[in-house]
């Protein structure tokens, strides 16, 4: 029997939403919170008493006991894992088993930055790594930045399969698609592969259009037992399987820079809700490069090693496609206030309830989609979290 036949009880989604995001000047990271939490609250249709579990992460001194606090929540688990953009995921994982094991029954998890209003006050400068200490000593005073780690792993593949820049760029185009039917993506004019590929050079061989956005914003998301689900407000969605992994700090240390962490996390999340890649009808990938996004759908099974260019290609990512991924218009486009990977979990259960508006995605003779996967990546390819959502 697989651990997910094992569990005591199922675990679903039962609020999602979004603060404020884009551009907002006025707020306080710890006022995006609120107000997501607030949100989702209200998407849920569950009293803030009914929340006995917290989880967040990237903000205060002890987090998530300060947010909490500003809240107004004194929970009886929480978490505060911090692995970068799988983050989130890494934590529904915890939530799911925690709620399953009996030891939570309603775990909130919540997110807000204000990256992109705090460097333009001055209140912070943008960072060209993540610190100068422990293993990474050895890399820092070279210049090795993040995004040049993103890029050599890109140049590899590129090397090794023939991956071409063009098919990169693609990517990007498609996550701008995307963007233009969500009235809330930040940037949704159209964009071309020229356009990716002549603008100016971040780090060889990403251009800008390659590179995520900077924005503000948050989010959060409400996990509930399977009893909590008759007093919600909207239809549940559950959480079928999850899994996490871990790869490596140093890039010394990472054994093939064409194979993320999401490879063992999703056949983890995968044979845990005992489905197979093929029948995933919508997927939300971390995507801060254009990179990111075709590596995790090789690794997470949607084709072979080395063919995600090609698989990627001719459209097969927008909202009409054979794989709809990043509905929303991704870090691309959409939205990228720092740990993103709560977004995709918002934007898959919009989904999958049908309330993603004109940007929703539809199978044949006009049915909802059934399976979703959310799939986020910390640091640079260092963690992966995979979580399979249904409509049950």
């Amino acid at each position: 029997m697989s651990p997910a036949a094992q569990r005591a009880r199922k675990v679903a989604v039962v609020g999602v939403s979004l603060s404020d995001c884009g551009r907002v000047d006025t707020a306080t990271p710890y006022a995006l919170h609120a107000q997501a939490a607030r949100r989702a609250l209200a998407d849920s249709g569950l009293d803030r008493s009914a929340v006995d579990g917290f989880a967040s992460a990237g903000l205060g001194t002890l987090a998530p006991v300060e947010v909490a606090e500003y809240l107004g929540l004194r929970p009886t688990w929480t978490d505060s894992t911090a692995v970068g953009g799988s983050t989130w995921e890494v934590m529904a994982a915890h939530a799911a088993d925690a709620i399953a094991a009996g030891h939570a029954r309603a775990v909130l998890l919540v997110y807000g930055s204000t990256a992109r209003a705090d460097i333009r006050a001055g209140r912070r400068t943008a960072n060209l790594s993540f610190g100068a200490r422990g293993p990474l000593q050895f890399e820092v005073p070279y210049g090795h930045t993040l995004v040049a780690k993103y890029a050599m792993a890109a140049r590899r593949h590129m090397h090794e399969y023939g991956t071409t820049l063009e098919q990169l760029a693609d990517i990007a185009v498609q996550a701008r698609i995307n963007a233009g039917h969500n009235p809330d993506a930040m940037f949704r004019d159209p964009i071309t592969v020229d356009d990716v590929l002549s603008g100016p050079v971040i780090a060889d061989p990403f251009t800008k259009l390659h590179c995520c956005i900077r924005s503000d914003g948050g989010c959060a998301v409400l996990l509930a037992a399977e009893e909590c689900v008759s007093d919600t407000a909207k239809h549940p969605v559950w959480v079928l399987g999850s899994g996490t992994a871990v790869s490596h700090t140093t890039m010394s240390e990472w054994e093939d820079f064409t194979v993320s962490p999401a490879a063992a996390s999703g056949r983890a999340a995968f044979a845990r809700a005992g489905v197979r890649p093929s029948e995933i009808d919508v997927a939300q990938l971390y995507d801060a490069f254009t990179y990111m996004t075709l590596v995790t759908l090789e690794d997470l099974g949607f084709c072979a090693k080395g063919e995600g260019g090609a698989f990627a290609a001719k459209g097969r990512l927008t909202r009409d496609g054979e794989l709809p991924t990043n509905t929303d218009g991704g870090g691309l486009s959409a939205c990228h206030p720092g740990m993103r990977g709560l977004f995709l979990l918002v934007e898959a259960v919009r989904q999958l309830r049908g309330e993603a508006g004109e940007r929703q995605v539809r199978k044949a003779g006009g049915r909802l989609p059934e399976l979703a996967v959310a799939s986020g990546t910390g640091g640079w390819f260092c963690s992966a979290g995979t979580v399979v959502l249904g409509r049950g």
